[in-house]
């Protein structure tokens, strides 16, 4: 079985050493080594928090994301990806901040998940459920175009006040990433409501097993999401 689970970045070293050790492969299986997020600094920043999927039966981390919270020690990985592009997104994050603000961000899955969804749906919708728990009003994300759709069923707008209407070069020049924001992770208004009931269903019990559709079949998760 594999199991879901969110932790404090800080508190678990050798989990996120297994976190950066297969996001890097991933990054690099498709040639891409200047992505902001994948950096390793934010395994010391006490206001990153981890989300993994891994296996019940050996502890391997087979994909996983982040939830790093504005006004830390470390700027956003939005932030540094953006500036040379819209130098505004420093203020915009500044006015963000003001209520509480975070961006989901190295998003991941190895091959053994692969085509499971846990790598897109299943972390992503996970990351927006634990955001209850830090006492923030929006979130951010930078995506990728094939995560742009999950995203904006998930309650994700696109930050059209950002770059070319939410559009940048990123990580590469052949490679677009689109910003986007949920204003209310409290609310999700504009999530697609089959994905508001099943996030709403895991902020009422973050401990449980429950099984999910994927792509191609069933599985079981095991969620275990207190923070």
């Amino acid at each position: 079985m594999i199991r879901i689970r969110a932790f404090r970045a800080i508190d678990e070293p050798e989990t996120c050493e297994q976190f950066i050790e297969g996001h890097v492969r991933v990054l690099k299986a498709f040639n891409i080594t200047m992505i902001t997020s994948a950096k390793a600094e934010w395994t010391e920043d006490p206001n990153t928090y981890v989300i993994v999927a891994e296996s019940t039966d050996t502890g391997k981390v087979l994909g996983g994301a982040r939830v790093q919270v504005a006004g830390g020690k470390l700027p956003l990985p939005i932030e540094t990806a953006v500036e040379k592009f819209d130098k505004s997104i420093y203020s915009v994050i500044k006015d963000y901040s003001k209520e509480g603000t975070a961006e989901l961000c190295g998003l991941w899955n190895s091959r053994e998940i692969a085509g499971m969804g846990i790598g897109s749906t299943f972390l992503i919708r996970t990351a927006v459920c634990i955001t209850i728990q830090l006492n923030l009003k929006t979130l951010f994300a930078l995506c990728a175009p094939y995560i742009v759709e999950i995203a904006l069923k998930t309650g994700f707008h696109i930050a059209t006040f950002l770059g070319n209407e939410g559009t940048f070069y990123y990580p590469k020049e052949d490679l677009i990433a689109t910003a986007a924001v949920i204003p209310d992770i409290t609310t999700l208004d504009s999530a697609d409501i089959i994905e508001k009931s099943e996030i709403f269903s895991l902020r009422e019990n973050l401990k449980q097993t429950r099984l999910e559709e994927g792509r191609r079949k069933s599985f079981y998760l095991d969620y275990d999401l207190k923070l």
